[in-house]
């Protein structure tokens, strides 16, 4: 009897004391994710969601070097050919072993017409899954960096996404619902505990996750709260109800510094900041002028960049916390160079007299469709851009909405103007000439958020290039000669790159990626 109460005795002891060790991260920032079907919207909070479940074949550790995830190797067989070795005994969440069949079943499901991941393996012809722990990808034609694009398709299990019917991506422009909007089960750290969508999203560890040895000791369980009110995640910080926050208002930085008990950590994002004009349409949807479209003419669209006084935006509106671009990708992308990266000079005169060349002397008015929750100061941004197009007679309508309305809008092409943000998660500039440069063709998969009508033959030719040309000076040549034809053709008006600042508690460890995307099983909490 006594053994028998000794013993229970001591499980008791055992269960609190696993209560009191487990450890609990409990974070913020201004949106949720759009859902958690991992093909279904390339968006960054939502990506940075859904690495907490699914995984690549090739990750990102916090340098953004390529690391192996689900695949140990990848090297080309053939000219158009790439083989993967998969780690092996690895399982999903839910027991079953993961094998060659849920990569091809995976990327097969990522090219269809309703994924927003069709550009990243456009080139992609077969995917072969030669035994369990073997795959072969086939491109039509070389890709020499086709690695760099499978660090962003995650893997799905094949027997989970039939049995629940979602072996194709949901269509969020639609407003489609599926099983995988709220539900995911993958072979990374976390599985869901939780989800109510703009309310609460609760991760508890992958008891089956292969890579707890090698990362075993971050927090047992996730907690995410999206606070919009940049005061309202201050105060939450500062209170201690979260303990990290990725999108630390930039008007309270000082005073977060200042506060004993939380610390900071900054660094240059893999992110520009741009607006986007139809210059495609005959006539714009949102706007007084008809029967034209005064974004199709190259002198309006300067004007309205020589009118934007980005240094005001930058010390006023971002608090110093960007760098003033003349292209729509930054430092650390494949290809970007300083010389390219330089405004045109603020010149509201020459604005004014572009604009009377181009036949507008008195401006026109014009529609401006703005997020509110996804990039830094965003609603602040366009506000200021609003004033100073005002300068040169374009009179702005501002219509400022949260994330979940706004992508859905501009990737409807119901939009005639629009601020939208781009990382590089490739870090290569082909990335940046697919989706936003390439003429939009569906069949192609190629210029799938090039929402503006931008067309230029050179520019396509260029991009499909330099997909297969494995001779890195001609490659390196072919990038420099599109960017070169992006700034002459000026098809979007670029803003800034943008600087990130992660607040959290001085009890949490945690490395910053420059792509703005926690990877907390890289996370430590006392």
């Amino acid at each position: 009897m006594l053994i028998a109460r000794m013993a229970a005795l001591a499980a008791a002891a055992l269960c609190v004391t696993t209560a009191v060790e487990a450890k609990t991260l409990r974070w913020a920032s201004q949106g949720d994710a759009l859902t958690l079907d991992p093909h279904s919207q390339n968006e960054g909070p939502t990506t940075a969601m859904n690495l907490h479940v699914y995984e690549p074949l090739i990750g990102r550790d916090p340098k953004l070097a390529k690391v192996p995830t689900l695949a140990l190797s990848w090297k080309p067989v053939a000219p158009d050919t790439w083989e993967f070795k998969l780690r092996p005994d690895v399982k999903f969440s839910d027991g079953t072993p993961f094998t060659a069949e849920d990569v091809a079943f995976s990327y097969t499901r990522a090219l269809a017409p309703t994924s927003d991941f069709r550009s990243y393996i456009s080139s992609i012809k077969e995917v072969k899954a030669i035994d369990p722990l073997t795959v072969h990808i086939v491109t039509n034609g070389p890709n020499p960096i086709l690695p760099d694009y499978a660090t962003s398709i995650l893997i799905m299990s094949k027997a989970w996404s039939e049995k629940h019917n979602v072996t194709k991506p949901q269509s969020y422009k639609d407003k489609e619902e599926t099983f995988a909007v709220r539900n995911a089960m993958g072979t990374g750290p976390y599985v869901v505990k939780q989800r109510d969508p703009d309310v609460r999203t609760v991760l508890t560890k992958n008891p089956t996750y292969w890579g707890a040895k090698e990362f075993p000791d971050y927090p047992d369980e996730l907690v995410y709260t999206p606070i919009k009110e940049p005061a309202t995640r201050v105060a939450a910080l500062i209170s201690g109800q979260v303990d990290f926050v990725l999108d630390a208002p930039l008007q309270d930085i000082a005073r977060i510094r200042q506060t004993p008990g939380l610390k900071t950590e900054e660094t240059a994002q893999v992110r520009s900041i741009f607006l986007g004009v139809d210059m495609g349409s005959a006539e714009l949807k949102y706007s007084d002028v008809k029967g034209k479209n005064p974004f199709a003419d190259k002198r309006v669209r300067q004007a309205m960049y020589q009118a934007i006084d980005i240094e005001a935006i930058k010390s006023k509106v971002m608090r110093n916390y960007s760098s003033p671009a003349g292209l729509v990708t930054s430092p650390g992308v494949h290809g970007y160079t300083k010389e390219l990266d330089k405004r045109l000079k603020y010149d509201v005169a020459a604005a004014k007299k572009l604009m009377a060349e181009a036949g507008y002397p008195n401006g026109f008015t014009v529609t401006l469709d703005c997020s509110n929750d996804r990039y830094n100061n965003d609603e602040q941004i366009c506000q200021a851009v609003t004033g100073m197009l005002a300068q040169i007679g374009i009179k702005v309508d501002l219509q400022s909405r949260s994330k979940t309305l706004h992508f859905p809008k501009v990737q409807k092409k119901d939009s005639s103007f629009f601020l939208v943000g781009w990382g590089v998660p490739t870090l290569d500039s082909h990335y940046v000439f697919t989706f936003l440069y390439q003429t939009n063709d569906a069949a192609k998969k190629v210029g799938s958020w090039n929402f503006i009508g931008y067309s230029n033959p050179k520019m396509d030719e260029l991009t499909d290039a330099m997909l297969k040309e494995v001779d890195q000076a001609k490659r390196d040549q072919m990038i420099a000669d599109a960017w070169k034809i992006a700034v002459e053709d000026m098809p979007y008006l670029p803003l800034h790159h943008q600087v990130i600042v992660w607040a959290m508690s001085d009890k949490v460890t945690m490395p910053i990626f420059a792509n703005d995307s926690p990877n907390f099983k890289y996370a430590k909490i006392k």
